[in-house]
């Protein structure tokens, strides 16, 4: 009899029809994504699916020491009234400002280091220039010296803009190099290579860092990039700051670069766990470089919290475990021992 009436149905009705078939293929669908995990909140989970956790690919890092720093004052900056500069170096360097540096000729300079010919002073990276560049100044900065130096284009030049877009130079290079031999062979890190836009009357948008590179002593190249911080600011880690510096080498891994001697505060200490409001924020994901998530949570996203792209590896800011686990750890470590 039930037979019957569902003919009839399919017979005279084709919109139960269609009822019917699209409602298959929302149950089935939704088996599908339930199954592989798409999308699906892990508060929706079964207590026996939240145990299982994502395995996130842990990107293996080599700590370096990176010797060089710099800021630059982005409030007055301008082609005809200068740039004012913020080294912060480990041991003295030389800072030399090269204005109107031929984008070409940096290119063609930085593919020279990386063939073998290794940039550490500003004599051997003039050369690797060709002299490409309409003004040179250089600045003497003593260990651990953080005044300002402001670098400008001479008045007798005539200099007062680089041209329409897009230009065939950048308005400035910054480069910081060691100053005395034995400091370059203690450190790694030999270069620190800053391309700035600094504004003027053809393109006005506020001077800021283009892109900024580590040469080392083996000929490799790491440029670095900001962090993405989780912060009701939006704020994000300055290019300079040398916690950001951390990029695959040819090996494979990863180059960890920090400061030595004080320790200054991190941008994401106080910063808690967008996931569970608890934990310090420890992870950056990857590509994405956001900074959101903590050491526990990273293994329950395959896509990031903060922009929804799919993760394909994270590495730790700091190396040491969240005091949350070390306490988990001891108070299980005393229930043991009773």
């Amino acid at each position: 009899m039930a037979a019957v009436f569902l003919v009839m149905l399919y017979e005279y009705s084709p919109l139960f029809y269609i009822s019917v078939v699209s409602l298959c293929f929302i149950i089935t669908a939704a088996m599908v994504l339930g199954w592989f995990g798409f999308d699906m909140p892990v508060i929706l989970r079964s207590s026996d699916e939240a145990d299982s956790v994502w395995n996130i690919p842990e990107k293996r890092m080599v700590q370096k020491t990176n010797p060089f720093a710099l800021q630059i004052r982005p409030s007055d900056a301008s082609v005809t009234g200068g740039v004012a500069l913020r080294p912060g170096c480990l041991e003295g360097c030389v800072l030399s400002c090269y204005w109107g540096c031929s984008v070409p000729a940096l290119q063609a300079a930085l593919h020279t280091h990386q063939q073998g010919r290794s940039l550490s002073t500003p004599q051997l990276f003039q050369e690797a220039l060709r002299f490409q560049y309409q003004h040179c100044q250089t600045f003497h900065i003593e260990k651990e010296d953080r005044e300002e130096r402001v670098s400008r284009i001479p008045a007798d030049l005539g200099i007062v803009d680089f041209g329409l877009m897009p230009r065939a130079c950048y308005p400035l290079v910054a480069l910081l190099t060691l100053a005395e031999p034995d400091a370059r062979d203690s450190y790694d890190i030999v270069a620190n290579v800053t391309a700035i836009h600094v504004p003027d009357d053809k393109y006005p948008l506020s001077a800021r860092i283009l892109y900024q590179y580590l040469l080392t002593a083996q000929g490799n190249m790491y440029e670095l990039k900001p962090l993405f911080m989780s912060a009701e600011d939006g704020d994000q880690s300055e290019p300079s700051d040398p916690v950001s510096a951390q990029e695959p080498s040819e090996e494979g891994e990863g180059s960890r670069v920090e400061p030595e001697g004080e320790e200054e505060e991190s941008g994401y200490e106080g910063r808690d766990c967008v996931v569970c409001q608890n934990a310090p924020v420890n992870r950056v994901l990857l590509p994405c470089r956001h900074t959101c998530v903590c050491d526990g949570c990273v293994a329950r996203f395959h896509h990031c919290p903060m922009c929804r792209a799919f993760v394909l590896e994270s590495f730790a800011l700091s190396l040491q475990r969240p005091a949350q686990r070390e306490k988990e750890e001891e108070e299980e470590e005393e229930d043991e021992e009773e």
